[in-house]
């Protein structure tokens, strides 16, 4: 139950803190999401990478996760890197940003697919979803959008992740292949936190808390 609670959890936690931190700096946001990318990283290489290449082999392995490099670099450019930090607002349009939204939802849903019972990726995932939710919240807010859009945007946002865990849980045809699945989850898991970890700080300011938190974020995922 909790693999469904937690990703959920972390979208409420990012809109609590985008609203409390509204009017202050994003250095606690922008150290939180290099600690979050750390820590995922770190889970996908010492936890899922190797449970896929015992059951794929080489070769398979690297070419789904090439693929799921390829699949989350369309997707950043669709959603302009929201799932990394990056949010661009334009007060002078307020259409609703479909594509935005659609990216965004089916990075949301593949990050669910991995999260199995007792499986510590849900952990890198709640971890990883808090500083988005945070960033994106005060994006949505910025825009001026109208608050039943952004109540729906984060709804549906929340409901993916969950949702993609559910199917990789309970439909044949996934569980079938789920290996091949998470193999193209770790290409979007190592494009996504690479980017965040290899992104220096503005005026490079931060890079020695970026640092610790990053090997805090490691240390953790270790331990686990």
């Amino acid at each position: 139950m909790m693999t469904y609670i937690l990703p959920v959890l972390a979208i409420g936690i990012g809109v609590a803190i985008a609203f409390v931190t509204k009017k202050q700096k994003a250095t606690g946001t922008k150290l939180l999401l290099s600690f979050s990318g750390a820590f995922l990283l770190a889970l996908t290489l010492f936890d899922l990478l190797p449970e896929v290449y015992h059951h794929l082999g080489g070769q398979q392995t690297g070419l789904f996760i090439i693929c799921g490099i390829v699949l989350q670099t369309v997707l950043e450019f669709l959603s302009e890197g929201v799932e990394h930090g990056h949010a661009h607002t334009n007060k002078e349009d307020n259409k609703f940003p479909w594509v935005l939204f659609i990216s965004l939802c089916i990075h949301s849903f593949l990050e669910g697919l991995p999260i199995h019972h007792h499986n510590d990726m849900v952990y890198g995932v709640l971890l990883h979803k808090i500083p988005i939710a945070t960033l994106l919240t005060t994006f949505l807010v910025q825009a001026n959008y109208r608050k039943a859009q952004i109540m729906g945007f984060l709804v549906v946002f929340m409901a993916m992740t969950p949702l993609g865990t559910y199917i990789s849980n309970n439909m044949v045809f996934v569980t079938e292949y789920i290996h091949f699945v998470n193999a193209l989850v770790i290409g979007i898991f190592l494009h996504i936190a690479t980017t965040i970890l290899f992104e220096t700080g503005e005026g490079h300011r931060f890079n020695l808390s970026k640092a610790l938190v990053i090997c805090c974020g490691v240390l953790m995922a270790n331990l686990i």
